[in-house]
Order: structure tokens, then sequence, then C-alpha cells
């Protein structure tokens, strides 16, 4: 599974907002200028997160969308599904290959649970400690 950008940007609102959490409306303008993205492909992007509940939004001079929920409630999986549809790393049938067909599942499951695991408050809390896989050898 491949995500693509409706997946990406719709993310990247929904940090937008999760930071902005309890501050009142985020504009889509100001998301869309702080990351260098089309304001009209966000307005795209932001209706079936809307529609879904993920958002809600406020109309008035000061208006924009805010979380309809606590970020800590919002999963990264919650947000793909809107925008991208079922999570499934390929098309299987009852017909494949059961041995295949398992694998299928297999990585099917561990991405929604990556996915489901990852409330938008962590994303939005991440520090990059580094790579921790690199070590120093000494000779």
């Amino acid at each position: 599974m491949k995500i693509s950008t409706k997946g990406r940007y719709g993310l990247t609102i929904m940090m937008e907002l999760a930071t902005k959490f309890g501050e009142g409306p985020t504009s889509l303008k100001s998301i869309a200028e702080k990351h260098q993205l089309s304001e009209h492909y966000l307005e795209q992007l932001v209706a079936p997160l809307r529609n879904a509940g993920l958002v809600k939004s406020i109309r008035g001079a000061y208006g924009g969308y805010i979380l309809s929920r606590d970020p800590e409630q919002i999963s990264a999986g919650d947000v793909i599904r809107v925008l991208e549809g079922p999570i499934s790393p390929v098309d299987f049938t009852e017909e494949d290959d059961p041995a295949k067909r398992h694998l299928w599942i297999r990585i099917r499951d561990s991405i929604a649970e990556v996915l489901d695991s990852t409330m938008l408050s962590d994303l939005i809390s991440y520090k990059d400690e580094g790579d921790q896989d690199n070590y120093m050898f000494y000779i």
C-alpha cells in the first residue's frame, strides 16, 4: 500500500489542527502557506474529513477548522481510511494461494495496527532522537 498525497497532506492538516487544539479555528490558508501546499487541494481533502466527523468547520471572518475530538482520540488510521480507503497492500481473493493470502493478511493487519495505535497527539509530540540503530565503533 502506498499512501498518496491525499493521505500525507490530510495528516498534515490534522496535525496542524491538533497543534492548535483548544485555541480556536485554523484556516486552510495558513496551513497551505506554512507547508507550501495548494489551498485549493487542502479544501478538497478537508471535505471528506468533515463528512467523516473528524473536523468541524467554523464560519466567519475568524473561521476555519477545528478537530471534532481531542488529538488523543483520533488515530492516523482514522485519517488514512477516510482519505485513502481500506488498508490493504494488495487485492487478494479466496482463490489465492493460502500461504500468500496469509502473508497479505499479516501485512495488512500490521500496517493497520501501527496506524490505529498512532494518535495525532503522538505525531505532534514526536521528538526525533536520531537514528538509534547506529552504533559507534572505535578501533
